[in-house]
């Protein structure tokens, strides 16, 4: 049997965006959603490397692809609530890499929620695993954990 997971604190991520949570975004429960989580992942990992010009999410000939996704819930996050999202990387291989990924709420010490997800490189056309591009490589390596 494994550990339990723990909330990481904010030290533990080289890089945050922000995320304003949406009316929609609450469930009956008064809390996000499950589900919602999962898209902040995305998003804010995505955003990133387009921003760096690592990823052409419309013209490049390498997409990745989510072959694997996890997450641990500590504490609630809810609307009108501002998000923290802190991105690492825990590890590069040849062509996937591993995306660790802590939700914050505005100025919290330790995550609310925490998971990763991993990409697997490909080639657009024919969706087979390719060798991370150098620009990629360089963004991994700086939001490299530890």
């Amino acid at each position: 049997m494994s550990q339990r997971p723990t909330p990481q604190p904010r030290s533990g991520f080289p890089v945050f965006r922000t995320i304003q949570t949406r009316w929609e975004d609450n469930d009956i429960y008064g809390h996000v959603n499950n589900v919602v989580y999962y898209s902040w992942f995305d998003t804010a990992v995505n955003a990133f490397l387009i921003e760096r010009g690592a990823l052409d999410i419309h013209r490049g000939e390498v997409i990745g692809l989510v072959v694997e996704t996890q997450c641990n819930y500590f504490a609630p996050l809810a609307f009108p609530q501002t998000i923290e999202v802190g991105i690492r990387v825990a590890h590069a291989g040849t062509s996937s890499i591993r995306y660790e990924v802590g939700l914050f709420a505005q100025g919290a010490p330790t995550a609310a929620a925490q998971g990763h997800f991993i990409h697997v490189y490909v080639d657009r056309a024919t969706q087979r695993p390719v060798p991370l591009p150098r620009a990629l490589k360089e963004v991994a390596d700086a939001l490299r954990a530890g």
